[in-house]
């Protein structure tokens, strides 16, 4: 939910989706967007200069959408709360070769199931994040809404995740002293 060209938001942790989708049930939510498996890639130059300061251009596969997107540098605080531009792509081929032509190089991809949740008189949107990492709900909305929607999930401040899928997943690869490179579900 990105209210012009901003966008608002936390991830809170989850043990498991069945616990996450009753803790959303029970606070009102109703899914209005159905299970997607979405693949992330991100760009930045050989040098990193987007990551060094905190931007973001990222190709998103969502099903039979493709977006593109660019996040500006956080703002400090208690959200995660920043420039959010996106467009829908008819050719997401078309959009990686022009990225490649201006010098931007695939960087990390990150995958992830994706179901999102609203509530009847809007106020924000809440998703189910199942990823290779762990399970994660993210509120996105206006701060007030995020508090109210955190404390009736059972949650307070000091749980919000500001993290991006990035940062989690370079802290559980440590954690597990693998070498990191995608986070991505395994083949079978």
């Amino acid at each position: 939910m990105n209210s012009k060209g901003r966008e608002t938001e936390i991830k809170l942790g989850a043990p498991d989706v069945p616990t996450a989708r009753k803790w959303l049930r029970s606070a009102g939510f109703r899914i209005c967007k159905r299970k997607v498996f979405e693949s992330n890639t991100v760009f930045d130059t050989p040098q990193g200069s987007l990551r060094r300061e905190q931007r973001l251009i990222r190709l998103r596969r969502a099903g039979s959408e493709s977006v593109l997107t660019y996040k500006g540098p956080p703002e400090p605080g208690p959200y995660k709360s920043r420039e959010e531009l996106e467009t829908s792509l008819s050719d997401p081929g078309a959009m990686q070769a022009v990225l490649d032509r201006l010098g931007y190089r695939p960087v990390f991809t990150y995958e992830k199931y994706r179901t999102e949740y609203c509530q009847p008189g809007g106020g924000g949107i809440a998703t189910i994040d199942e990823t290779p990492v762990g399970v994660y709900l993210e509120l996105e909305g206006r701060p007030a809404w995020i508090d109210r929607t955190a404390r009736t999930l059972g949650f307070a401040k000091t749980d919000y995740i500001l993290d991006s899928y990035g940062k989690l997943y370079l802290r559980w690869a440590e954690s597990r002293g693998i070498e990191p490179r995608n986070m991505v579900f395994q083949k079978k």
